[in-house]
Parts: structure tokens; sequence; C-alpha cells
């Protein structure tokens, strides 16, 4: 086992080209943890906020950012029942935030943010998975508690988790309805799995309601907290609305009155973590993409640590839809 790997570790801020690899200690493996050889991980916003120093309390520097990883087993703790050579996927958990990432070719997580799977895909395609994979599945079934037949919105289509949002709601057998602010993306949303694909303007509240007149059972807000005042004007009684993110940077709602929330309808929120991903869902989902029945879109992809520069830059410019993956060696 080397002593040393390589990885980006930051010690405060920096633009995309403070993103340079460098030589660090091989982390040690302790009790109930796990080491993970990383073979692929995808690149998130978060991680960008976090590189420019923007986070909130529970990150800190010196860090190595990641939240998020696929690879194989390289060492476990004692307590621990996984395999070395075993392929895992992990997320959250304080990765890359309180606790070093995945930017490096070891990363260090507790057992119990680890998800063991079997799949032939290749890394490139895995890698883009876990967080997108978490956030949708946990929204969808604890924010949502979606079933089959229901009509479900999800505000922010175009955004990873929203795509994979589509792509999960429709393989459970709900009518999807999915925004984007683009006509350019209104094929992209249709061909992951989304039965309307509307413009997120003005007149948004009105086309909903012309597709379910008594109102949609459920809505996934990833664009910001204010748009959450029209999801609720939409949602049946009964139906949920559940806050994930917010893309336009808008997380609170200015002199909010509860009293607009409609009567009957349920307001909720969703911030996972691994857990939320039982080993059996993600098997599931793996077996649907093995099988060209779900569709995950990929934005691009880069090999080697070298290129997660590219990918923030990717990021802040919001060049296309879909997730940037760094594929290690």
């Amino acid at each position: 086992m080397p002593e040393t790997m390589r990885a980006i570790r930051l010690t405060g801020p920096v633009a995309p080209d403070g993103l340079i690899v460098s030589t660090v200690p091989v982390p040690d493996v302790g009790p109930d943890h796990v080491r993970i050889r990383v073979r692929a991980f995808g690149v998130n916003e978060s991680e960008v906020t976090s590189r420019r120093g923007e986070s909130g309390p529970d990150f800190s520097f010196p860090r190595i950012l990641g939240i998020e990883a696929v690879g194989v087993v390289d060492a476990v703790g004692d307590g621990v029942d996984f395999a070395p050579g075993q392929k895992v996927a992990t997320m959250m958990g304080g990765l890359g935030r309180s606790i070093d990432g995945s930017y490096a070719e070891y990363t260090v997580v507790h057992a119990a943010d680890v998800i063991p799977f079997h799949t032939d895909l290749g890394w490139d395609v895995v890698g883009a998975l876990p967080e997108m994979l978490q956030t949708a599945h946990g929204s969808l079934t604890t924010g949502l508690g979606v079933k089959a037949g229901q009509t479900i919105l999800i505000h922010g289509g175009t955004s990873t988790v929203g795509l994979t949002a589509i792509a999960i709601a429709h393989l459970l057998g709900a009518t999807v309805i999915a925004t984007t602010r683009s006509t350019a993306n209104a094929e992209l949303l249709s061909r992951v799995g989304a039965d309307h694909a509307l413009i997120d303007d003005e007149t948004l509240p009105e086309a909903v309601r012309a597709i379910a007149p008594s109102g949609i059972d459920g809505a996934l807000e990833f664009v910001g907290a204010p748009a959450l005042l029209n999801m609720l004007s939409v949602i049946r009684p009964g139906g949920v609305a559940c806050f994930v993110g917010a893309l336009s940077d808008e997380w609170t709602i200015r002199d909010f009155d509860p009293f607009t929330i409609p009567s009957g309808v349920r307001l909720t929120s969703y911030a996972g973590e691994a857990r939320d991903l039982p080993a059996e869902a993600l098997d599931q989902y793996l077996r649907a993409i093995e099988g060209g029945v779900m569709n995950i879109v990929i934005g691009s992809t880069g090999d080697g640590l070298e290129k997660v520069a590219d990918a923030h830059r990717y990021l802040e410019a919001r060049h296309q839809p879909g997730k940037y993956v760094i594929v290690l060696p």
C-alpha cells in the first residue's frame, strides 16, 4: 500500500485554476470505516460553492472536496463487513465538507454511508449516479411518497437531480410534468421520461391546471423557495410540495405567511443521506439503466484529477444539462 496519493487539497478559497493536484498521505482507516479506492465521481454545484469559500458552517478548510464517489473497497476497519475489491458507492455524510472527500485516489468514510453494488456499467456512468440517485429517490419516496398513477411536477427539470427525478418518477409509474426555461430542452425532458414538458414562465400555473384541473398530487421544487407559492397553488388537497434545492440560490421566502398554503395541501422538504438510497433501490436503478428503460444524462466526462478544474468551469458556465463525471485510472 502506498503511503501517499494524488489529491486536490485546498487550504482556502480559490478560482478553478487553483484546483491543483498535489501529493498527500493516504488516509488511515479506523473502526467502522471503509477506505475506498476512488474510480469516479460526479462534480456538484455545492463543491463549486465550497471551493469559493461560500459554504455553511459544516464546511472548513483545509479540505479535499467531493461529496460523492464510486470505487472499490481498499481496506476496512474493525466492525465492517465489506470485503476488499467490492464495488461501492458513497455520498453525503459530511464527505468533502466536514471530512475529506473524493477529489483523491482514496477516501475514507463511515461504513453506514457506503452502498455496495454490482454492475457491468462503466465507471463513467456509475460515477454520475450516487448523489443524483440519492436525492431524486429520497425526495420522491420520502418527500412525496409517490405512487403509480399519480401526477407529479418537477420544477427545475433540467438540473441534474431534476432529470434524474423525472426518470425515476416515470419508472415508478407516475405521470410526470417537468419544466424548463428553454424550448430547446423540451425534447430532453421528454426523452428522460416527462409526459409533459412546460416552459417555466408566468403562464406555468395555468399550463399545469390545463393538464390536471383538479390539481396535481405532488411537486418537487428545485428552482428556489419563492417558487413554492406557485407550486402550492396547483396541488390538490392532500397533495404535497417538497422543497429540495434552490438553483436560483433563493433559500427563503420573505415575509412568508403560512396561510398562503392552500387548505389541506402539505408542504415539506428533503435533505437526505446515503442511507436513504438502500442497496436494493440502487440495484433496481442500475438494472433499469442497463436495460435501457431509465435514461441518465451525462453532460461530459474527464479523465484524471487534472480535469476537475474544467468541470468547475463547466458548472459555472452551465454549458448544457447533465452531470460532469471525473474518471480515475
